[in-house]
């Protein structure tokens, strides 16, 4: 049996050449416009060799879903060590904030690429297989492990050769690369696929957040759809060009897909088993490669020799077999000994044959695409938005083919162009949709950035050779703030001696609209003569100082301001005010460019005899 299973390895290893192949371009060369990441570095990094996978070919772990149905375990959870989880057979419970982080992501890219039809089990699956989910959930409240998670050193000794590309700044290796973080993307891979998907302005591989969103763009590149097969497996193979590899995640795909719980963070399953590359010390620890040991072993660990025991192997999506099955590798990484088997009595049940999946036609080509036509408002008229607000008009385009007729599954790409900031859910400037039956992409809908001006929406057919389809937007300025009323905040009478400076806080003011607070509103203030008829600025009594002045400039009486604005709750405290030696009664102006007007009395009594 187990020069049997050795066979079917090399068959297995043997057949993925071909999808190696065709991984080349996306996981060696990394992806288009690269460099637009700022964790790219400035100058000329090396290029992993061709061929090479996402995790340069890392031990991976091969435990294999029970087939226990997948719900919590009797009581308040699983028990263990506080710092490594549980031990022992992986079952359905994923860690809190790694099961939010794989739905997040799935949620980002149904919004930003819907034709990629991206489940959030399937980057559970990668995860589980890379990292188990990153150390049973050894993550901070922020989702970055507690502990870096490396893969072995890339130089050529069992694994790829890849020079650094990253001076050591995420594997903290200056002359080789590692695989890195809870979904082991190496350097080169992270500069032209990181993602921030956490919000906090950092593209961070060890970021559960991050690196979830990051997998999320990888698997759904090139225009893939995730919910056909070929394209499901080619993403996937980029992970770790392995048949084995490949069964080994659908397994856990097809597991988590049945049902899942949560369980609290650093609290969950750990897998045990490594396989598919070559053990080397990967996490800083000592221990062989992610935790696992050479030969896929774990004492303790209830079965056969060794500790090992062998679980059920589920099905794949598709009737595929997983790691163990009749045509995949066993589940720790080697086969045991054939056992005898005793000889059946009458008595016994006979033997049910396993069915052979009728091997499903291959879909029909679509025709090829020869033209792409815009659709809607956008072909004749300018898509326009206020800034900070969504475009209520959608760009669509219609792919069609040399006779006129639409063609479906045609991936189509939106780029923008432009320095407005307007951009597609996410902050992103490239999304990728398929086209419907009807030959129709409709591009993500977009955001309008905050800096007014043109820009540019093209669509472009991926992987062919047809001209692209322009919508023009404008980005607008948002109005200015308005004010109908002006009101103090305080009705207490505003006196004091001449010469003197009134309280610091003296004037406080508040501007509504239609009964709400108004923020932002310019006012002007200007201390005017008392002549309700035709007021104009007094050349005598309570003044202001120019805040920006200097020098002798800085007590020159101003009794003008302008550049005033409410803050965010309407609110505007006036700057103090200062009086010279004529006492009286004065008025200070308050107006708004809407025409809200309040007139505030300063009282000024004569200074006390001495």
């Amino acid at each position: 049996m187990a020069a049997t299973f050795r066979r079917r390895l090399q068959r297995g290893v043997a057949s993925t050449a071909v999808a190696a192949a065709a991984l080349a371009a996306l996981t060696a060369s990394q992806a288009p416009g690269a460099a637009k990441h700022p964790t790219a570095r400035a100058e000329r990094t090396p290029v992993p060799p061709a061929h090479t996978p996402i995790d340069g070919g890392s031990p991976y772990y091969t435990d294999l879903p029970p087939l226990n149905s997948p719900v919590p375990p009797n009581g308040s959870g699983h028990s263990g060590g506080p710092e490594s989880g549980v031990h022992g057979p992986s079952q359905a419970g994923i860690p809190a904030t790694v099961l939010a982080a794989y739905k997040e992501a799935e949620a980002r890219l149904r919004v930003s690429q819907p034709g990629c039809h991206l489940p959030w089990q399937l980057l559970a699956g990668i995860g589980e297989v890379e990292s188990g989910h990153a150390r049973g959930g050894a993550v901070d409240a922020k989702g970055t492990t507690l502990r870096p998670i490396l893969g072995p050193v890339l130089d050529g000794n069992g694994f790829a050769l890849i020079p650094d590309t990253d001076g050591g700044r995420y594997d903290g290796d200056p002359v080789h690369d590692r695989a890195v973080g809870p979904m082991q993307f190496i350097p080169s891979t992270w500069a032209g696929w990181g993602a921030d998907g956490n919000g906090d302005g950092i593209k961070d591989p060890n970021n559960v957040y991050d690196a979830t969103l990051a997998a999320g763009r990888y698997l759904c590149g090139n225009g893939r759809d995730l919910s056909d097969q070929t394209d499901l497996d080619r993403a996937v193979l980029g992970y770790n060009d392995s048949t084995a590899y490949l069964r080994t995640v659908l397994s856990w795909y097809a597991f988590y897909r049945k049902g899942t719980f949560e369980v609290p963070d650093g609290k969950g399953p750990l897998p045990v088993r490594r396989g598919g590359g070559t053990p080397a010390t990967g996490d800083g620890t000592g221990k062989p490669g992610h935790g696992g040991d050479a030969k896929g072993t774990h004492p303790g660990t209830p079965g056969g020799p060794a500790g090992q025991q062998k679980p059920n192997t589920p099905s794949l999506p598709g009737g595929s077999p997983g790691n163990g099955g009749p045509s995949g590798p066993s589940h720790d990484g080697g086969a045991p000994a054939p056992t005898p088997h005793p000889k059946p009595t009458p008595d016994d049940p006979k033997p049910t044959p396993t069915p052979t999946p009728t091997p499903k036609p291959p879909p029909a080509k679509p025709a090829p695409l020869t033209a792409l036509e815009p659709v809607g408002d956008q072909g004749g008229k300018d898509l326009t938005a206020t800034a900070g607000t969504d475009f209520t008009t959608p760009v669509r385009v219609r792919a069609t083919d040399a006779h006129g007729k639409p063609v479906a599954g045609a991936a189509i790409r939106f780029s923008l162009t432009g320095t407005t900031g307007t951009s597609f859910p996410g902050g992103a400037t490239e999304a990728t949709v398929k086209t419907g039956k009807d030959g129709l992409a409709t591009a993500p809908t977009l955001h309008a950035g905050e800096t007014p001006g043109a820009f540019t929406v093209r669509a472009t057919a991926v992987g062919r050779t047809v001209p692209p389809v322009d919508a023009k937007g404008t980005v607008t300025a948002k109005p200015a703030p308005k004010a109908d009323a002006l009101a103090r905040t305080s009705d207490r009478p505003l006196t004091v001696a001449a010469g003197g400076p009134y309280a610091d806080d003296a004037v406080q003011l508040k501007a509504t609209y239609r009964g709400k607070a108004a923020p932002g509103v310019a006012v002007t203030a200007t201390m005017v003569t008392d002549d309700p008829k035709k007021p104009v600025e007094n050349d005598r009594g309570p003044y202001f100082k120019d805040p920006k002045a200097t020098g002798a400039a800085k007590d020159k009486p101003v009794r003008t301001l302008t550049g005033l604005t409410t803050d965010a709750d309407g609110l505007l405290t006036l700057p103090k005010i200062y009086t010279d030696g004529h006492p009286g009664t004065f008025r200070l102006r308050l107006t708004t460019a809407d025409g809200a007007t309040l007139t505030v009395t300063l009282t000024v009594t004569a200074p006390a005899a001495r």
